[in-house]
């Protein structure tokens, strides 16, 4: 797992740490320390902590005008032990909602299991941008955690979608894309 890097082709664009906007402002990187594990496997050094001990993450573009975010994820979302979800809102959600950011695309493909408790903080997430015509994304999360999400009525707060070309997209026209699917989809 050490050798999984967020995706960094769009880092001429933009990044958290230079955002003074951003939840991770300020945050430092090293190149050769690994500090932080998933299941005892240490993890690349560029995911970011946000209060979890088993899910990190990247916040790999954001747009205050198109009020947009995309955030990518490794490791296990965990919220019936961890509360993940819980922390995820209060130290990163949150404060972006509080910037203006409605759209949220979360790329899930190295999230290796999720397990789920209850729906409340992702129906609270839900409310807080739905009156701004905003969506909560998962795209391409592996198959297996698709029924848990669903088992546990998450879906009816997050959109589940495939789309592996992902990375041959600038980040704008990825939300674009993404925002002209969901809304043929709730058409």
């Amino acid at each position: 797992m050490h050798d999984l890097e967020p995706y960094h082709n769009w880092r001429h664009l933009y990044t958290a740490e230079e955002d003074e906007l951003s939840p991770l402002y300020g945050k430092e990187h090293s190149e050769f320390e690994f500090s932080n594990t998933v299941y005892n496997y240490y993890i690349h050094p560029q995911w970011d902590d946000f209060g979890s001990r088993t899910l990190y993450l990247k916040i790999l573009f954001v747009d205050y005008e198109q009020s947009f975010a995309i955030i990518e994820f490794i490791g296990e979302w965990n919220d019936a032990v961890e509360n993940d979800i819980m922390q995820l809102k209060r130290s990163i959600i949150d404060p972006m909602i509080a910037r203006g950011i409605y759209k949220f695309l979360l790329i899930t493909e190295n999230v290796l299991n999720f397990h789920s408790s209850d729906e409340s903080y992702y129906e609270e997430w839900n409310e807080d941008i739905s009156e701004e015509g905003g969506w909560i994304v998962f795209l391409n999360m592996p198959e297996h955690a698709h029924d848990e999400i669903r088992q546990a009525h998450i879906s009816r707060y997050v959109f589940l979608q495939e789309y592996v070309a992902w990375r041959t997209h600038q980040p704008q026209h990825l939300f674009q894309m993404m925002d002209n699917r969901l809304l043929r989809l709730l058409d």
